[in-house]
């Protein structure tokens, strides 16, 4: 599954992490509905350090489009909750 970085890039992302990331997106919904800045600033760095940690980085060149689209770790709480759909950043 092809997962861009805003900011960062796109990277593949083995189908089997899903869960893996499922799981740091339901903490990061749970600091955003908090409104807990720290712990939001936390868990969008440790799920973005999963997406890079799991996954292959995606030529430049590559021109398909992503699965789903995680922003950038200079994106605000605020801005993150109008990213959110109801099953959170990652589908699934």
């Amino acid at each position: 599954m092809i997962v861009r970085l805003l900011g960062q890039g796109q990277f593949d992302v083995p189908e089997d992490r899903l869960d893996d990331l499922n799981e740091l997106d339901d903490a990061l919904i749970a600091a955003i509905d908090a409104g807990d800045e720290e712990s939001f600033r936390d868990s969008l760095g440790r799920l973005l350090d999963a997406v890079k940690a799991n996954a292959q980085a995606v030529p430049d060149d590559y021109l398909g489009p992503s699965d789903f689209i995680l922003p950038g770790d200079d994106t605000s709480l605020e801005e993150v909750r109008e990213l959110l759909s109801d099953e959170g950043l990652i589908p699934g």
